[in-house]
């Protein structure tokens, strides 16, 4: 049988094509060798490397990365079904093919049968694309589970947090679940700061229905909302007592135009 393969969808655009100047980079992100830390969740962005690089980096950095990720990212396309998840194949991206985990992926399409197995939902969405590089550099032998997320009902959310829990809690193998998401879109660096700061707090807070209550009351168009609910939710009944913010940037702090910008939050839940 072939092996199903996604080739890259944004190579080249939002991440260098040749895998020995896509390393460099990589590398040039990480933080000073530090002692990694073994955690539940982590939230990090996804925009064009030169923007939010630095910020996934720092985190990536610090992570101790297990044998599987399950990574969940909004549906920007808004392509296929609103929870898709892939079962089978590899994603390939410069560095080499990175693999699906088939048996992880099918315990969570059986604890909650809302998922749908859906590779159109994936094919042209960059915001899980753009982690794999990272994980393949701090984990060569890394599998993935991926779930793109184009509903905003929480109870949907909540639901899939609560699965991804369940079966985590049944599985023998340790893995990490990573929220793919930027913060506030498209407004100027001062507002964007105060709005992203409100969303921070809850997520600091691991407070998942304060989070999505705080991004609809305050207008913040926090992209990967839905992805970091479920993951709080399922972070919280995976025993998570806390979450560190470890590095917050915008924009603006590459272009330097701080009238149209976009937050970025890199944060290790454990």
């Amino acid at each position: 049988m072939s092996t199903i393969v996604r080739e890259p969808a944004v190579a080249g655009r939002f991440y260098p094509p040749n895998p020995e100047r896509l390393r460099s980079d990589i590398d040039s992100y990480f933080s000073p060798p530090q002692k990694k830390v073994r955690a539940i969740a982590g939230m990090v962005p996804h925009a064009g490397y030169m923007y939010s690089g630095p910020v996934a980096g720092a985190v990536f950095s610090r992570l101790e990365i297990p044998p599987c990720c399950i990574v969940l990212c909004p549906n920007h396309t808004g392509r296929g079904h609103p929870l898709a998840i892939m079962k089978e194949g590899a994603w390939r991206t410069p560095l080499g093919d990175m693999p699906i985990n088939p048996d992880l992926a099918e315990d969570l399409m059986q604890e909650f049968p809302a998922l749908s197995e859906d590779s159109a939902a994936h094919r042209y969405e960059h915001a899980i694309e753009v982690e794999l590089p990272f994980l393949q550099v701090c984990r060569p032998d890394v599998k993935f589970v991926p779930i793109a997320i184009g509903t905003g009902q929480l109870v949907l959310l909540e639901q899939l947090g609560q699965a991804l829990a369940e079966v985590l809690k049944k599985t023998k193998q340790p893995a990490l679940i990573i929220a793919s998401s930027d913060m506030n879109h498209y407004e100027d660096d001062a507002t964007t700061r105060v709005k992203d700061r409100k969303a921070i707090e809850k997520i600091l807070a691991l407070d998942a229905p304060g989070l999505y209550e705080t991004v609809m009351k305050e207008s913040i168009s926090m992209c990967g909302f839905g992805p970091a609910v479920a993951m709080l939710t399922a972070a919280r009944l995976l025993g998570a007592q806390n979450a560190e913010l470890v590095q917050y940037a915008t924009s603006a702090d590459v272009s330097g135009d701080r009238k149209v910008v976009v937050g970025y939050a890199g944060v290790i839940v454990r």
